[in-house]
């Protein structure tokens, strides 16, 4: 969620309303965050809850974890070109694609397992170079693009597998073990304190930094209750995974991958030249940022993290056949993007929205399943939660035209 300011200092008084007045200045403009997502959230778990008490089950929810992980780490990389304005219908096939090179530079080359991601990573990123040299140079719109990339990197990952179909990766060492890796109880809880605190820290210094050069600067009180119920919230999920399994390794490398992709869009130049973009392109462009360079970047960057969500895919089935990338897995990766609040319009958007949309859709997936809900039904709901995302984004976007 973005951050609330206030132009007063703390000791001036008043807190709790110039928090207010922000809040409701944010809301006049359309910005609402992620506010809807967590509320969609805390019904979701509610009503699954109601229906089979289960759901909310030490077990399921370590089980939950799990089934996030890989999809989330590809709709990573569709916010990537979702803040352009842009679209990668490819994502799909390039992680199976991926993941098919890595498995058979391992299995079959006997390759070092590491020397074989970085490969898989190495060719995810070609692909991605070249779907974005096709849309800058060629002037392709993305759908084409990327549509065509669908078809034909699905058509050379089933080449790859040949007539067998499926390869198996060793269930007992490599990449298998990624998926069967738990944290050990005390090692769960220091991340929650190394993450929280960190937070904090994060938080106090942007603020001196800002007070410091004469700007308007987040409240105190506000840094603390933010980093106060992150600890919560992450010392929550740590308590309930800690008394199944523990937390799955797998978790813990999507969340550093998205922790890692909001500090580059929020924390570095290149970051703000993607919102710039993703804002107004030709405003961008006369402001001397390199508009080609930045779309090219996010095709690469959406590329290479389909292909770490198609290992994580790959090690959690323990092989890789000719069903890998596909099925629903793109379109979940789209609608976890857009229904965690990365705007279809570009300009708009954090790396925590894959997170808080995969999680969304795997609620409802996992709790249908408990129900026994047939997948058509699934399917319909799913659809009707990413229409109601849109809808939000839209009234969202007018409010923010309109409040201009």
């Amino acid at each position: 969620m973005s951050d609330l300011v206030v132009k007063r200092p703390l000791w001036q008084g008043n807190q709790g309303r110039g928090l207010a007045d922000a809040a409701m200045d944010r809301l006049r403009r359309g910005e609402v965050g992620s506010v809807p997502v967590a509320i969609g959230l805390v019904i979701i778990g509610a009503v699954f809850y109601r229906l089979n008490a289960h759901f909310l089950s030490a077990e399921n929810l370590t089980n939950l974890a799990l089934q996030m992980a890989a999809t989330g780490t590809i709709a990573l990389g569709i916010v990537l070109v979702l803040l352009l304005g842009e679209i990668d219908l490819s994502a799909g096939s390039v992680s199976g694609l991926t993941a098919v090179v890595m498995t058979l530079l391992y299995v079959r080359h006997g390759w070092n397992v590491v020397f074989a991601v970085l490969a898989a990573v190495a060719v995810g990123a070609a692909i991605g170079l070249l779907h974005g040299l096709m849309r800058t140079m060629l002037s392709m719109p993305s759908f084409v693009v990327t549509l065509a990339g669908l078809i034909g990197w699905q058509g050379l990952m089933l080449y790859l597998l040949g007539k067998e179909g499926t390869v198996n990766l060793p269930f007992d060492r490599g990449i298998a073990t990624i998926s069967d890796t738990w944290l050990p109880a005390l090692l769960g809880w220091l991340l929650v304190v190394l993450l929280a605190g960190g937070h904090l820290v994060a938080g106090v210094i942007t603020r001196h930094q800002r007070v410091h050069a004469g700007l308007d600067a987040t409240a105190p009180v506000w840094i603390v209750l933010r980093s106060g119920g992150l600890a919560l919230l992450l010392g929550g999920t740590v308590l309930v995974l800690n008394s199944d399994r523990g937390v799955p390794l797998t978790l813990v490398i999507f969340g550093g991958l998205v922790l890692g992709l909001d500090l580059i869009l929020r924390r570095t130049v290149f970051g703000r030249r993607m919102y710039a973009v993703g804002g107004n392109a030709e405003a961008a462009r006369r402001a001397g940022i390199n508009v080609t360079w930045i779309r090219i970047s996010a095709f690469v960057g959406c590329s290479a993290l389909a292909t770490l969500g198609g290992i994580l895919a790959a090690s959690r089935l323990v092989a890789v056949n000719q069903s890998s990338g596909g099925s629903d897995i793109l379109l979940n990766a789209i609608a976890a993007a857009v229904i965690g609040g990365t705007s279809l319009f570009g300009g708009r958007g954090r790396a925590y929205a894959a997170l808080l949309g995969i999680l969304v859709i795997q609620s409802i997936t996992n709790g249908m399943l408990l129900l026994n809900v047939d997948s058509s039904v699934r399917f319909m709901v799913t659809g009707a939660v990413l229409a109601i995302s849109v809808a939000i984004d839209s009234v969202a976007r007018r409010g923010a035209e309109g409040a201009r």
